[in-house]
């Protein structure tokens, strides 16, 4: 059979059982089976092996049983990174993908020049290494999207799940990035002891998270590729959405240097309620940002050590 064939057919029952996006979801599976670019794929209509084709139903079957396609895949691009992705992980989004790339601007904003290379020597000068945090860090994806861009830094992420760190470190591995490192604990917990020992060294210059913010009634009423396969406690954020944000939020001022950033993606409709969180804390400078549908989807503030 040809490639273009294949293609139709496979968009065909992707749409006949509800698929979202069915015909570049098809493209998706085509690509990942036989190796070669889209491009080469629409120009040269190569002729699919038996295997390949084996491949091809094996991916479609399991993704009409509403399998997320990023899990059969194994694998999602994330700021130019490939990232290993399986069940017990969650799938990064494009709305992280932008809140990396806010996080990005912000850091530069604030003088990222400022930062010495972790090569010099901490006590020669007044200055230390960009010190970042990712709570709730899944897969790694901010983390080590701000490790790539932030070679110098020293960059940490956090989260409970063993499945999810084991992702990380591969991910880390994969992408050759050396300067984070991926801690299991809840939240501050693994740093708490630390800064009681050295009250410079594990403070941050950027705490960025992307916690679990779904209410948990509207849990059920996720599509099937979230809710049967991505894992609960990267969803669920209580009854109202908002139990990791009650708890970060005045944790993070002894976590943050002087001017340090605290940044946050947001569940639907629970910008207005972060925002004062974070107002009432004593942080300023507060922004909301919205997604590419419009919606408030990151919430950033500023610490003033006080």
């Amino acid at each position: 059979m040809k490639a273009l064939d294949q293609l139709h057919d496979i968009s065909r029952i992707l749409a006949s059982h509800d698929i979202d996006s069915p015909e570049k979801e098809a493209e998706i599976i085509l690509r990942s089976a036989i190796d070669i670019g889209l491009a080469d794929i629409y120009r040269d209509d190569p002729e699919l092996n038996p295997d390949q084709i084996q491949t091809i139903e094996q991916t479609v079957s399991r993704r009409i049983n509403r399998e997320p396609l990023q899990y059969i895949i194994g694998h999602v691009d994330f700021m130019g990174l490939k990232l290993l992705v399986g069940k017990g992980v969650l799938i990064p989004r494009p709305e992280t993908e932008l809140m990396a790339e806010i996080a990005m601007k912000r850091v530069k904003g604030q003088g990222a020049s400022r930062f010495v290379p972790n090569s010099i020597p901490r006590g020669k000068g007044t200055d230390s290494p960009l010190r970042i945090l990712d709570l709730c860090t899944g897969s790694g994806c901010l983390a080590l999207a701000l490790a790539k861009e932030f070679p110098d830094a020293e960059v940490y992420g956090v989260d409970i799940s063993d499945v999810a760190l084991s992702y990380a470190k591969k991910n880390a591995e994969l992408n050759n990035i050396g300067n984070v490192t991926f801690l299991r604990g809840n939240l501050f917990d693994p740093f708490t002891e630390l800064l009681t020992l050295d009250s410079k060294l594990y403070v941050f210059d950027l705490i960025i998270s992307n916690p679990p913010y779904i209410k948990t009634a509207d849990v059920r009423d996720l599509q099937p590729e979230i809710r049967d396969w991505e894992p609960l406690n990267a969803l669920d954020g209580g009854v109202n959405g908002l139990d990791y944000y009650r708890e970060i939020i005045p944790a993070a001022r002894q976590f943050l240097k002087p001017d340090g950033i605290l940044m946050f993606e947001l569940g639907i409709n629970c910008a207005d309620d972060v925002k004062e969180m974070l107002r009432t804390s004593g942080y300023s400078d507060i922004e909301l940002i919205k997604d590419y549908a419009g919606i408030e989807r990151i919430a950033v503030g500023e610490w003033g050590g006080h």
